[in-house]
């Protein structure tokens, strides 16, 4: 038995932040629910309520539903039209497909003076004689009946001949439910039979493959039996394996050799045809987060985890880690990964290497010409410097005292302030700072 509970509820109001206060409409169809309760206390708002298609056997808890305007119950289990009284704003009322027998239980939509339009197609009372009649003339707030408009002289017609009809359908009525109940011991009791006796030994398959072969009658028992062999069928399907245990990769061998990983498959290209570096292009999802991806690099493996799934990749040679560096495409969102490799030996650089040839050069080119002029007696012409350089500073001769009183600082040009005659120097007073 399937029962109406708030995680239900809940999951079937996404649309309003799974809140039920102010739910207006609901639709639980198709969920086995075999009886209605709570939902007049959990949406007392309600507007619109769908619930065809279960085991309702009754309708009842809709008593404090003042807003609803619209209550679908077809294809259900339900055989007398009651508990509505209260629902005031009640427009809408589709019982199709459902085993009402007893018509006259119409009668208890009298004061639902909203109600116009009703649907009963495909209940037993359908096949009354004057059922269109009767049903029209006890309720006159009826616009249409089962889909077709109620017109003015109909509405005259039945309730002028209303008495007459009555009686006829009771009588009908009657009969309906003695063959009613005979029709329910009599099914009841054949299907416990055959459970005990017949299907309690029977292979599943077997069993399901008779049951759905036999003809069966229209009755709410056959229903509820069509339900219980639909879900002995579903689990006689279901597997007795455990689920599949989250697996846990291991990221080292035994010998701590990386292993390679790509649990999010994701497409990839390793290139290490270059000499100086290793480059890897993973192509990463276009939409997905740059904050979603973290790369780590060390020397002999690449790691890249891509929303929480690993990517690891071990390296053929080793790289500098420190130099290494992953860019991501604003186009594409491929990741690239460029890594330097470690221990390599690079060449000098030609501006180097001609600087060195080129002194080697000029020493060879100046021997050479020192032994073309010995041999061919011819001098050379040079330049000779006297004293040192202008731009040469002397810091030897900064605190040296001067030797006559007209020195003068070549450096700086300036002269030197002797103190004026008649100066007594006295040892007391102590120097200036």
């Amino acid at each position: 038995m399937v029962k109406i509970t708030v995680d239900l509820v809940r999951k079937r109001a996404e649309h309003h932040d799974r809140l039920l206060a102010p739910l207006e409409e609901i639709a639980l169809h198709q969920e086995n629910i075999e009886k209605i309760e709570y939902l007049q206390d959990w949406c007392p708002k309600l507007k619109i309520l769908l619930m065809q298609s279960n085991l309702i056997a009754k309708i009842e808890n809709l008593n404090k539903l003042k807003h609803l305007t619209y209550l679908n119950l077809a294809l259900n289990n339900i055989e007398i039209i009651e508990n509505l009284e209260r629902c005031e704003s009640l427009q809408k009322l589709d019982l199709t497909l459902n085993f009402i027998g007893e018509i006259v239980s119409v009668e208890n939509l009298i004061d639902n003076y909203n109600l116009e339009n009703l649907y009963l197609t495909g209940n037993p009372c359908t096949d009354y004689d004057n059922y269109r009649d009767f049903v029209i003339g006890t309720l006159p707030q009826l616009s249409t009946l089962d889909g077709i408009d109620i017109e003015r002289s109909d509405r005259i017609k039945a309730l002028q001949n209303l008495k007459i009809i009555r009686s006829d359908i009771l009588f009908e009525q009657d009969n309906y439910k003695c063959q009613r109940t005979k029709q329910k011991s009599r099914l009841e009791r054949d299907i416990q039979e055959k459970w005990e006796k017949e299907y309690k030994a029977m292979d599943p398959e077997e069993r399901n493959k008779k049951f759905w072969a036999e003809k069966c009658e229209h009755a709410p028992e056959v229903r509820h039996e069509i339900e219980r062999m639909r879900q002995l069928k579903a689990k006689s399907y279901e597997t007795t394996e455990k689920k599949e245990e989250k697996r846990i990769y291991n990221f080292f061998s035994p010998d701590g050799r990386p292993f390679n990983i790509n649990q999010a498959k994701i497409d990839f290209k390793f290139d290490d045809s270059q000499s100086d570096v290793c480059v890897l292009d993973l192509a990463v999802y276009k939409h997905l987060d740059t904050s979603l991806i973290n790369v780590d690099v060390q020397p002999n493996y690449v790691r890249v985890m891509v929303k929480g799934k690993i990517f690891q990749l071990h390296l053929p040679e080793e790289v500098d880690t420190t130099n290494s560096k992953a860019e991501r495409s604003q186009i594409t969102g491929h990741l690239l990964v460029t890594m330097p490799k470690a221990n390599v030996v690079l060449s000098k650089p030609k501006h180097a290497l001609s600087k060195l040839s080129t002194g080697k050069h000029a020493q060879l080119y100046s021997e050479h010409q020192k032994d073309c002029e010995k041999n061919s007696g011819q001098s050379k012409r040079e330049y000779l410097e006297i004293g040192p350089a202008d731009n040469v500073l002397d810091f030897t001769k900064m605190t040296r005292p001067s030797a006559t009183p007209d020195y003068i600082d070549q450096r700086f040009k300036l002269r030197v302030k002797l103190p004026p005659p008649g100066f007594v120097d006295n040892p007391e007073v102590p120097d200036l700072i």
